[in-house]
């Protein structure tokens, strides 16, 4: 056997080595350096960096495109945002590794609005990003290609304006028609579109006015947005407005579509196919082609704040978008937030509501209970849950429909206490408060899920438990056993319960629902009963009464007027100025008033606060390191108040910034400064920074 020469084989396999290497692509020939936002979310590397376009990467890798890129070692996501001829980088710069999709899914001006929400909520631009746009699905976008030449030809057709219909009844309502309508308009952030704040009055058809509104602007030629609270409110304005506008002539972004069709009806709208998106919290950076008019509904609810970093909020990041771009905006509810109170203070809107006269007409009339009065009559009217005023308007209301029973709580009782000493219930395992899921259930613990049957307070030893609070379905139980065949209907959130009614018919019955969760009733409701007015009233939160007056108006507008026996009973006392609110029907008013009080106590949104949440070592780290504006006061820190996590107790820290609204940019800028300086030296623990937070208790 010939004896092997390695040295030779050796030679011969680097060559096949070499002759198997391709020769590295040059630089792109024309703009070879790509600014691209990379995928890192770390605050101080919260700014764009260069790589290198390669030539066969030119035509694809265009702004907007997503990409891979080498970081640290790593192959990371990112989007080109710009392609510039030359970098001020001088070391050698890194190629782009692959370009994932050749479609721009991410537009110019959303980049652009998506830097200002990062800075005005102290966040990183590719947090907003990932909000903006949704996950790639690749065969969506090869369908979509083959579909395109039939969809241009389904979607060219501009609606007809129509008449102003139901919004002649408002006091500038036609007026906001025909200048969202006016062809010849042309709006730009000197001189911008109309801003209006709209007051839904009682009975109107909200999805019919918002699809008249829209036709309108469609009519003319722009593109709009129309942003809801939830998929339910979503769902009855796709409705409407595909019965105003025609079919494919809208789409619809929320995140109950899918991957597939989430990303379809993206495309389509980043593609200029269709320029009417409705949708929900997330669709505010949905890049309408010529957007020129912007819809909010019920800007008040929780849910259009966003639960992750930077934590948005959909009104104020529509108003940048609005105001950038010089487009017309409507913020519609059936009450008015103290948010909307501001907006008509400063002059940036108008106000768009029914004339007093036209309003009594539509309301239904308005009892309440608690006042001595009440009490001469009924001794129970302050202590039972149900009393006897309310108990005989659900009855004669039945005879002619049915009766909306509104609950402030979810479930059967989830809060439970020491039947002696009123110390609310807690789990020996974890501390979790304890509640009830059903009539014949035990216990069970709200956080860690265990059941307790047997309990004993840790404060003096009783046995015995009571409700603090009773939820939809106990109450749902108690009805049908004072009102004995009459059927008794329950929507509500609870995973537990029967789901959400989008519409009940005008036959007799009792409608159990929780706040948001109403169904519509044809005809109306005959009446309303707006229970446990105190828990919602006495919760420890900057917005209780704000919130009461949204939910309770929202509940009122359900009802029939009084000419035609509409009656709404609200069991809390008349003398508290949220219950006023709605007595007089009058939520500007009360928006009004609260707007000034958080003037005078240094509040938002009269005054901006941000708030830092951590252990005690990481809040008073950061304050080392934020170069705070000379206006700003903190407060604090104090502990989070009755907080746990697990079994042990929550030993993180509260502090708050209050500044003036003018030093907003100034309070911002230093979060993000100080946030960077622990990321880039990797000190300490988490924190959580909030500016404007919803909830401030």
């Amino acid at each position: 056997m010939t004896p092997i020469d390695h040295e030779q084989l050796a030679l011969v396999a680097s060559k096949v080595r070499k002759a198997r290497v391709t020769p590295p692509a040059g630089p792109a020939e024309v703009d070879p350096v790509a600014r691209i936002a990379v995928d890192i979310g770390l605050a101080h590397l919260d700014r764009p960096f260069d790589y290198l376009v390669p030539e066969p990467m030119s035509a694809s890798a265009v702004p907007g495109t997503r990409v891979r890129v080498r970081f640290a070692g790593a192959l990371l996501d990112g989007w080109v945002l710009e392609r510039v001829a030359t970098s001020e980088y001088k070391g050698r710069l890194d190629p782009i590794a692959r370009v994932v999709s050749p479609d721009p899914v991410l537009a110019p001006e959303i980049v652009d609005l998506a830097r200002a929400v990062a800075d005005r909520w102290a966040g990183t631009l590719v947090d907003v990003v990932r909000a903006a746009v949704p996950p790639r699905h690749a065969a969506t976008e090869a369908a979509l290609d083959a579909a395109v030449t039939n969809l241009t030809a389904r979607l060219s057709q501009p609606p007809s304006p129509g008449d102003p219909g139901p919004w002649a009844a408002y006091s500038g309502g036609s007026a906001l028609l025909d200048r969202v309508g006016d062809r010849e308009a042309t709006w730009t952030t000197r001189s911008p579109g109309p801003r209006a704040v709209w007051t839904s009055g009682p009975g109107g058809d909200i999805a019919e006015l918002i699809a008249r509104l829209v036709a309108a602007a469609s009519s003319a030629g722009r593109g709009v947005l129309v942003v809801a609270p939830d998929a339910r409110d979503v769902a009855r304005l796709a409705r409407a407005l595909r019965e105003r506008l025609g079919t494919d002539q809208h789409r619809v972004l929320t995140a109950d579509l899918g991957p597939a069709a989430r990303y379809r009806a993206f495309l389509e709208i980043r593609r200029g196919l269709v320029r009417v998106v409705v949708g929900t919290r997330a669709a505010v950076f949905a890049p309408v082609r010529d957007l020129g008019l912007i819809v909010l509904w019920d800007d008040g609810d929780d849910s259009l704040s966003e639960p992750h970093a930077p934590y948005w909020h959909a009104r104020e990041v529509l108003e940048l978008r609005a105001e950038r771009g010089g487009a017309a905006m409507v913020i519609g509810s059936t009450s008015r937030s103290v948010e909307a109170a501001s907006l008509l203070a400063s002059g940036w809107a108008r106000e768009v509501v029914l004339p007093r006269a036209e309003l009594r007409r539509r309301s239904a009339r308005v009892v309440t209970i608690g006042s001595d009065l009440d009490v001469a009559r009924d001794e129970a009217a302050r202590s039972a849950r149900l009393p006897h005023v309310a108990w005989e308007a659900a009855k004669a209301a039945l005879a002619s429909g049915p009766v909306l029973v509104v609950v402030p709580r979810r479930g059967y009782v989830p809060a439970l206490s020491c039947q002696t000493c009123r110390e609310p219930a807690r789990c020996s395992h974890c501390h979790g408060p304890l509640g009830v899921s059903g009539s014949r259930a035990h216990p069970v613990c709200g956080w860690c899920g265990r059941f307790v049957p047997v309990w004993s307070c840790t404060s003096c030893g009783g046995l015995r438990l009571r409700a603090v609070s009773v939820g939809e379905r106990r109450t749902a139980e108690e009805l049908g056993r004072a009102f004995p065949g009459v059927p008794v209907k329950v929507s509500g959130r609870d995973p537990g319960g029967e789901g959400v009614l989008d519409q009940v018919d005008d036959t007799p019955a009792l409608v159990v629902a929780t706040p948001g969760a109403e169904p519509w009733a044809a005809g109306g409701y005959a009446a309303a009963l707006l229970l446990d007015g105190r828990v919602m009233l006495d919760r420890p939160d900057l917005r209780a009464g704000e919130e009461a007056v949204r939910r309770w108006m929202a509940a009122s507008s359900l009802v029939r007027p009084a000419a035609a026996g509409g009656i709404v009973v609200v069991l809390a006392d008349a003398s508290l100025a949220p219950v006023q609110a709605i007595v007089r029907n009058d939520p500007g008013g009360f928006a009004a008033r609260e707007l000034a009080e958080r003037q005078a106590l240094r509040l938002p949104p009269a005054w901006r606060v941000a708030e830092i949440t951590g252990l005690p070592s990481d809040v008073d780290d950061f304050f080392g390191h934020a170069r705070l504006p000379e206006s700003a006061t903190v407060l604090g820190p104090v502990r989070v108040a009755g907080a746990r996590r697990g079994a042990e107790p929550d030993t993180r820290v509260r502090a708050l910034v209050v500044v003036p609204r003018g030093e907003s940019t100034g309070l911002s800028g230093a979060l993000r400064a100080a946030l960077a300086i622990r990321s880039a030296r990797k000190e300490g623990g988490a924190l959580t920074v909030r500016v404007d937070p919803v909830v401030l208790g």
